[in-house]
Order: structure tokens, then sequence, then C-alpha cells
């Protein structure tokens, strides 16, 4: 899927976008696994608002706009499983990652027409550090995004600047690091963003009459550990690719009651 080449920019720039990873019924299928979770969260009166709290838009503003995000997905559908799992996916994943590759969430993100919400700029490092930052996510396109619909933007080379202090719900200061100064990455449906969780990224509003569907995965090295137990979720830990060196440490450190 990608050369010595684009690796070099991944570690350089801090991401990647991969053309074509995912086929048309490959992303047709994830579109349907989209639409179904939503409408059993609706029935089970699980279904919610998940938009960003914080002073990164006006309150007014904030109110009108919606997202709907749900984690867990490769336990609400199969084809989730088998997408995060895709060879195309492995391909990459293991020329930026290494050869053991874990998988540690995975979620969906949903921004409908006209009044989708916006992600204030920030790191992904604050919701689940780790010792060697290996983790990244890859966000998978099911509809084309572009600026209009908001598609996501990144600031190139920002992961070498480290961890940032952040504020609110984990976002940066928005005078500092408005979404207008991120780099667009339209893309099209079945491409998939690769990016480090220390690269700054958000994205604006959807303003089109368009939905945008995506999903995200977060990957890291198997021998990659978090520094501190936060955002557990259920499948943490799942071998993607390759095998996990550490016979003792193959799952999180819970307990089940």
């Amino acid at each position: 899927m990608i050369q010595s080449n684009d690796v070099d920019f991944y570690k350089d720039q801090g991401y990647l976008l991969v053309k074509g990873v995912f086929n048309q019924q490959e992303v047709e299928e994830m579109r349907t696994g989209v639409d179904n979770i939503i409408q059993r969260a609706v029935h089970a009166k699980k279904d919610h608002n998940a938009t960003w709290d914080g002073d990164y838009l006006p309150k007014e503003k904030l109110k009108r706009l919606v997202l709907k995000g749900f984690h867990n997905i490769h336990y609400h559908d199969h084809v989730f499983l088998r997408a995060l799992t895709h060879p195309n996916m492995r391909a990459v994943l293991e020329q930026i990652i290494g050869p053991n590759v874990q998988l540690h969430h995975s979620k969906m993100l949903v921004k409908p027409p006209e009044n989708g919400a916006a992600f204030p700029m920030h790191q992904d490092y604050p919701y689940f550090p780790h010792e060697n930052h290996t983790m990244l996510a890859a966000s998978v396109h099911l509809d084309n995004s572009n600026e209009e619909n908001g598609c996501l933007r990144v600031i190139p080379e920002s992961h070498k600047q480290g961890v940032l202090p952040h504020i609110g719900s984990h976002y940066l200061n928005q005078k500092e690091y408005p979404i207008s100064e991120g780099t667009l990455c339209p893309a099209e449906a079945g491409d998939v963003l690769f990016f480090n969780y220390l690269t700054i990224h958000g994205s604006d509003v959807n303003k089109s009459n368009r939905t945008r569907r995506n999903i995200l995965f977060q990957y890291r090295d198997a021998s990659d550990f978090p520094t501190s137990n936060e955002h557990f979720d259920w499948g943490m830990g799942l071998m993607v690719n390759g095998e996990n060196p550490h016979f003792e440490r193959v799952t999180p450190k819970y307990k089940i009651v």
C-alpha cells in the first residue's frame, strides 16, 4: 500500500493519507454498519450528542451542533473487526509502527449535514498517554470529505514538539491553535488518514448538505505501554498484526466484577 518514502513522510510530517485502502463494497458495508448502530442506540435510548464542550466556539453556536459518536464499534458489528484487521490496513501499520501491532480502541464519528460539530485542535496523547509514542489514529473515510463538510486538519511536524499543555476537555488553546491553522486533508471514501497521537489535529463544522462519516481505529506497538490507567475499552490489546512478546502483559490491568 505504501513505499519507503511514504514511511519517511509519516515520520517527518506526523501524518499520511493512504488512498483506496477500502473498496466501494467495503465502504458501503461500513456505512450500513454505522447507520444500524445509530438506529439501535435510538431504540435503546442511548443515543446522545457527543459534541465537545468548551470555549472554542460561542455557546449559542455550540448548542446547535451535533455529533454522533460511539466507542467499541467492533463489538457492535463484525464489519468493523474485519476492517481494523484488513490486509491493506495491516500492510500500512506494519511499516509505520512495526511488526507487532495492537488495537487500542475503535469508535465512529458522524457529522450530520449543516450542523455537524467541530473538533478543536488537540493532541490525542492526553487521553491515553504511552511510553514510546507509537500510538496512531487511522481515520477511515466513509464519505468524500473536504473543507465544506469539515474534513480533518493537521499541523505538519507538530508531533516533534512533544506533549503540549491542554485546557478544558483536553484541547489546545484555540487562540494559539485555531482550527483554521490546520492543513486541510481532503479525502475520498475508502481513504485512510494515519496520524501520530502527538500530531495536532482537529476539524471544522460540517456546513454542507452531506453527511461526514468516519471510523477511527487507534493502534500501538505491542511493546508500547500506557503510562497511566486511562481510557480503558474492551478489546484493547487485540493483536492486529504479528505477536505479543510479553506473555504476562497480554491484557490490561482491570478486574472483572
